[in-house]
């Protein structure tokens, strides 16, 4: 399993980690999140992605583990969006509050790039 920083900086901002999770359920929870309102990017092991790559998908692209991060300012609409509950929420939070955050830049090939 490809392991991700559970807060990170991406374009300036900062960003936590939702899940870890299998690529095509990723995608699926940037569909439910996207039409909720909130914005997502996809990290695999090579490169970030903010777009829904379908081609990438259709081709057999890389399909293993992906971290799917959401602003910091969005998570609690995120974790509502996706059926968390509360208790998971405040979870999540004070486990990333204390963490500093890690710059997409710095964090291995393709850190910082959409696409």
């Amino acid at each position: 399993m490809a392991t991700f920083e559970d807060r990170v900086l991406y374009q300036g901002d900062p960003w936590v980690r939702v899940d870890t999770l299998p690529r095509l359920l990723a995608e699926g929870w940037r569909r439910t999140l996207m039409d909720g309102g909130v914005v997502s990017v996809v990290r695999t092991p090579f490169q970030w992605s903010m777009g829904s790559p379908v081609i990438e998908i259709e081709t057999g692209g890389y399909m293993g583990d992906v971290g799917l991060y959401v602003p910091e300012v969005q998570l609690p609409e995120a974790l509502v969006l996706l059926g968390f509950d509360e208790e998971e929420e405040a979870g999540a939070e004070s486990g990333s509050s204390g963490a500093e955050a890690t710059r997409a830049e710095d964090a291995g090939p393709g850190g910082g790039q959409a696409g």
